[in-house]
């Protein structure tokens, strides 16, 4: 929902809350996917996302045996060391030491995996797929901003981001 979809959504429960004091919850929340997972394949990339005028790089990591996100975060820019960032991260949060990566031709990324000592294979298509899915969903849930978030910092969009890795992974 939008900040103020979930003000009306309140209202309706009969709660009163200003769109900032909905706005300062999510923050709060710090909201990003579960951690602790231990899956056979990952599927890592990153796209464009735009913040104000500036491009950044959203980084994320699926399992697409679930379509479960593991991972994501912004970077302002698509290097070898910004993957090496994201990958000890994933890391940290999941046991992926023996699944294979699944990547597309970008070298930064095999590089990156290469450093970290991680097995993987690029891949166009097949398990791949579920990471495109994913970020075609996520790019169809931004359209109304263009795929650009429009006034904010990169912090805040890296949490909205975050928070829809969380909401994509809960059941339905």
């Amino acid at each position: 929902l939008s900040l103020s979809n979930t003000v009306s959504l309140l209202e309706s429960l009969g709660v009163e809350r200003s769109r900032k004091a909905v706005h300062d919850w999510i923050q709060k929340a710090d909201l990003q996917p579960t951690d602790g997972r231990n899956p056979n394949h990952v599927a890592l990339d990153e796209t464009v996302i735009r913040i104000n005028s500036q491009q950044y790089w959203l980084y994320a990591a699926c399992d697409p045996d679930t379509n479960q996100l593991l991972h994501v975060r912004l970077f302002p820019t698509t290097t070898t060391s910004a993957t090496q960032i994201f990958l000890a991260e994933l890391r940290e949060k999941h046991s992926v030491e023996s699944a294979v990566f699944l990547v597309d031709g970008a070298q930064h990324l095999q590089t990156a995996l290469s450093r970290a000592g991680l097995r993987f294979h690029p891949e166009r298509h097949g398990n791949r797929n579920s990471i495109e899915r994913i970020f075609r969903e996520l790019k169809r849930r931004t359209s109304s901003f263009s795929n650009c978030f429009s006034h904010v910092f990169p912090e805040t969009a890296e949490n909205w981001l975050q928070a829809f890795a969380a909401w994509f992974n809960s059941p339905n």
